[in-house]
Parts: structure tokens; C-alpha cells; sequence
């Protein structure tokens, strides 16, 4: 499960209870416990009382996607309490710790109202949330009974804005792609194996492809794509021009600042450039994770 308890060392025996179900590893509590423990585990149970806790991982705290879930447990395993994460594993921990007479206090709407959010459904299907800025919109609607869940198979050209959530197999990177008029399956394919050589990254570490819907008549990406056995978005033009790229371009003449940074990162999990837009022949490739 890769988790934590972090204990106060009177409260070792419940601490022991809870690693024994959860199989974590057991780390007694010191002003640096928290700081040692955010970036080596993704769950955390703090068997102590809830204001040291949050004292503790307050100045750790930088995101939803990257910090691990932190789940309090009163000394004497009568609460079990997600304090960040919930979406994230937190809320499943407390469930979890019913077996131990814990009381689970969610507080995430979509569970109190018995209602599963987009990162649970990713979750449960092995998938990852493409883009994680489209959560608390969707999330919100899922609550309020007017979001669908659609499942499309491959091959598929899916086209959304920025209030539906793509789901799409599990990966650390996002690749942008951007083409002259005309090219085809195999210049794409070739340009786009050359950038991940380049940068010494796998087909299978790939989480999505990206670029403009106004290369959606494009069939040289799309078939490309379908080579490499990835999903390839078609961004807006509102999702494409929120991220200034790096590197100037000639996407003007298409009402663009760029097409494969802005594309790569718009979608990319952590907003890091890691290959910056690289031209092969009339292929343009940038990559982010």
C-alpha cells in the first residue's frame, strides 16, 4: 500500500494495530517525521491528535495530485479522519479502518452524498484524470446528477472543452504534437519516436497525445497515434492559448501561439517541460510530465 503511521510514542499500540492492517511502516513521531515521510509514501496515518498533525504537514503542503493522503486517527482508533486526499486514497484508508471500530468523518461532498467523484471512477477503472484542472468542475456536476459517464473504445477522436474529463491509461508523460498541412502516418510517427529517444522515454511511459482541434483533419497524427497505442486529445482553442509556450512559433498563421508545448503541458500531469519543441521535417513534438 506504500503507507505510513506516524505515531506519538504513547500511542505506539494502536499505531502497531493500524500498520498491521493497512501493512505500513511504522515511524515514531519527531518534528521531522512528516517532512521524511511526504515524499517517500503516498497514504499517512498520524495516530495523534489532529492539531499536531496539521501543524506538521502544513508548511509540505503543494498540491492535490502530488501530496500523499493524510488520514488522522484519534489515540483511541475511535475517528479516522482524511485530512487531505480524500479523493486521493485518504477517504478509502478510513474506510478501511472500520475493521479497528474507527468512525470514518468524510467531509468530501461527492461521498457524503453517496456519490463517486471523477478521481475514484479513474481509480477504480485503472486510469488516470488527463486533465486534473477539469476535476472540481465535473466533480460538481457528478453531485449535482448532470454529468454522463461515457466509455469510448478504440480507435476514437474524442473532442472535449475544459469541463469533461478524459480518463486514459496509466503514463507520466503528455507528447504535443503540431504538423505541416498533408503529413503523414509514418513522418509523424517517425518524429514523434525520435523526440522520445531523444529524451529517453518509452511509448508505454506516455499518458496521452495532444494537439489542436484544428488538426483534427489531420489523419497522419490521429493514425500515428494509433501506431504508438496511445489517446490522442483534440484541445480547444481556450485550452491550447491558457499556456504560453516557452519556445516562439509559427502557429500564428493558424490563430495560435503554438500547438506541441502548449498542447503537451495543457494536459501534462506535473506542468514541466521535459523536451522543448523539437522539429522533424514538417512534425513538431514537445514533451511534458
Amino acid at each position: 500500500m506504500n503507507a505510513a503511521v506516524i505515531f506519538l510514542e504513547r500511542f505506539r499500540e494502536p499505531a502497531e494495530k493500524v500498520a498491521s492492517l493497512l501493512d505500513a511502516e511504522l515511524i515514531p513521531y519527531s518534528p521531522e517525521a512528516f517532512a521524511l515521510a511526504f515524499p517517500a509514501f503516498q497514504r499517512i496515518v498520524a495516530v495523534m491528535a489532529t492539531g499536531i498533525a496539521v501543524r506538521g504537514i502544513a508548511p509540505l503542503l503543494k498540491d492535490k495530485w502530488s501530496d500523499p493522503a493524510v488520514v488522522v486517527v484519534a489515540p483511541d482508533l475511535s475517528f479516522a479522519i482524511p485530512v487531505i486526499g480524500g479523493h486521493h486514497g485518504a477517504n478509502e484508508m478510513a474506510e478501511h479502518l472500520r475493521a479497528l471500530g474507527a468512525i470514518p468523518v468524510i467531509t468530501t461532498a461527492t461521498e457524503r452524498a453517496g456519490v463517486e467523484s471523477v478521481e475514484g471512477i479513474a481509480a477504480r477503472h485503472g486510469k488516470e484524470l488527463v486533465n486534473r484542472e477539469a476535476s472540481r468542475t465535473v466533480n460538481a456536476a457528478l453531485l449535482d446528477g448532470k454529468a454522463g459517464i461515457y466509455a469510448v473504445t478504440g480507435p476514437s477522436v474524442v473532442i472535449g472543452g475544459d469541463d469533461v474529463a478524459f480518463l486514459s491509461a496509466s503514463g507520466e508523460y503528455s507528447v504535443g504534437v503540431g504538423c505541416r498541412k498533408g503529413s503523414t502516418k509514418d513522418e509523424v510517427e517517425g518524429a514523434i519516436r525520435a523526440a522520445l529517444e531523444l529524451a529517453g522515454i518509452r511509448p508505454s511511459q506516455v499518458l496521452v497525445y495532444a494537439t489542436t482541434v484544428k488538426k483534427s483533419h489531420e489523419s497522419g497524427i490521429l493514425e500515428a497515434v494509433r501506431a504508438l497505442g496511445g489517446a490522442l486529445i483534440y484541445l480547444d482553442d481556450r485550452a491550447i492559448s491558457a499556456v504560453v509556450p516557452p519556445s516562439p512559433s509559427g502557429a500564428s498563421r493558424i490563430g495560435l501561439e503554438g500547438v506541441a508545448e502548449p498542447g503537451a503541458l495543457a494536459v501534462s500531469r506535473h506542468k514541466d517541460l521535459v523536451l522543448k519543441k523539437t522539429v522533424f521535417g514538417g512534425v513538431t513534438v514537445a514533451i511534458a510530465r
